[in-house]
């Protein structure tokens, strides 16, 4: 029985050489038990360099200190919630990083809330429970294919067009295409 607890508190050994050992990822969740399991998945999978923060406020204080690869931001939280810091990430004056990739790690995985974040400027989208499958998928969609920025009048963040559709020509379609994989 003595084992088996003292297994049960070691940290999670790293799965195997991932190439994450030197990115550096902040998590921001209210939630300290969620920040830990996040951190745990992270450290699994090689990650050295993981800052945390509580809330929407200070993630952009620890954005503007430890200048972040990748943010892991949760939805709901008191003050600034995770909508909030990220449209203040991409289009704050003051912003350390307006282009640093955003994922948004939360239990609202509905379409209303899907496009809501992609409509922020989130880059990617995972949802409660996360696995770590899942989120070593999305890290390397962040660092194998990383995303074009787009400005428009009322938008700012990661291209959000995922496939090339060369048929489209409504009034919406841009003057200069941004490259897409086919």
């Amino acid at each position: 029985m003595m084992a088996r607890e003292a297994a049960a508190t070691r940290p999670l050994a790293r799965v195997a050489d991932t190439g994450l050992e030197a990115v550096s990822v902040l998590v921001i969740d209210d939630h300290v038990n969620m920040r830990r399991i996040v951190s745990g998945i992270l450290q699994a999978l090689g990650v050295e360099y993981i800052y945390e923060a509580s809330d929407g406020a200070d993630g952009f204080e620890a954005m503007r200190s430890h200048r972040p690869d990748i943010v892991i931001v949760d939805w709901e939280m008191p003050g600034i919630d995770g909508v909030e810091f990220t449209q203040l990430v991409r289009t704050a004056s003051d912003s350390p990083n307006p282009y640093v990739p955003i994922i948004f790690l939360t239990s609202y995985s509905d379409k209303y809330h899907v496009v809501e974040a992609r409509d922020a400027g989130a880059t990617e989208f995972l949802a409660k429970p996360v696995s770590a499958k899942a989120m070593f998928t999305r890290l390397m969609a962040i660092i194998n294919k990383p995303r074009s920025f787009v400005r428009s009048p009322t938008y700012f963040g990661p291209c959000r067009r995922r496939r090339v559709d060369n048929e489209y020509n409504g009034p919406e379609r841009r003057l200069e295409q941004v490259p897409l994989e086919a």
